[in-house]
């Protein structure tokens, strides 16, 4: 359990953080729908997702730990928001955080650390689309200065019903 005075450091995500960071994800493919993936993955499939985020350039994957522990809490990543060449300059960016350490500032550190490693690269927007309702996950983007869009509604099908997920913008 992570304790209120836990030390956390944030950095760039390696391969050796495949494992966990598969744990974490699996955990809102299975438990929640804030990811529309609907089985899990081993870390071998996730590993193609990991080689994606370099540790340079507009795609990143920031991983906090327990420094104590070395433990993993969380992740944030920007990946590409379109595979057309026009939308280059945009990112989308999500954040997970392992549901033992959750309201623990974990997603602020991740975010802040991953803006200002983009800060330096030709991006011009980033996006981040929220599964509705997840009002912590809203207060975050907005606490970061993104600003709501718009809603696609019903857009995907999870636990026998749908969901909405708004979409969010920030200038970058």
């Amino acid at each position: 359990m992570v304790s209120e005075r836990t030390e956390v450091q944030v950095r760039p995500g390696v391969e050796e953080d495949l494992d966990a960071l598969t744990d974490i994800y699996n955990h809102y493919v299975r438990e929640t729908p804030i990811t529309f993936d609907t089985a899990a993955f081993t870390p071998e499939e996730r590993r193609p997702w990991l080689l994606s985020h370099p540790e340079d350039g507009p795609h990143r994957l920031m991983v906090a730990t327990d420094a104590d522990t070395q433990e993993i809490l969380g992740y944030a990543t920007s990946s590409p928001y379109r595979a057309k060449a026009a939308y280059d300059t945009s990112v989308e960016v999500t954040v997970y955080v392992a549901p033992h350490a959750s309201r623990r500032g974990i997603g602020t550190l991740l975010y802040k650390a991953l803006f200002e490693a983009l800060a330096d690269e030709d991006l011009h927007r980033a996006y981040a689309g929220i599964a509705q309702p997840n009002e912590a996950s809203t207060r975050l983007h907005e606490r970061f200065g993104f600003r709501y869009v718009g809603t696609y509604r019903e857009v995907g099908r999870k636990f026998g019903r749908y969901w909405d997920v708004a979409w969010y913008e920030k200038q970058l």
